[in-house]
């Protein structure tokens, strides 16, 4: 039986500028699919009300298109 391929993991802090998705979130630096071992700790980053922001680590900055102060998501309630 084969095993499934996946895809490759990403060398963190090698680009400066992030595109994500909504299915990124709750946004972290590095993301899952990068290499940890190599790079800083995990921080969680604000970007649903504005959709950009930056890691005081590395300074990558992450842009989630269609979000804007003018239209931030809304909040999601946990019951």
């Amino acid at each position: 039986m084969n095993a499934p391929k996946t895809k490759p993991l990403l060398q963190p802090n090698a680009q400066h500028h992030y595109q994500i998705t909504t299915e990124d979130l709750p946004l972290a630096c590095p993301m899952p699919e990068m290499y940890l071992w190599n790079s800083h700790p995990r921080v969680y980053l604000p970007i649903e009300q504005t959709g950009w922001a930056k890691c005081s680590y590395c300074g990558a900055e992450y842009h989630l298109p269609g979000i804007s102060r003018d239209n931030p998501m809304p909040d999601v309630q946990m019951s």
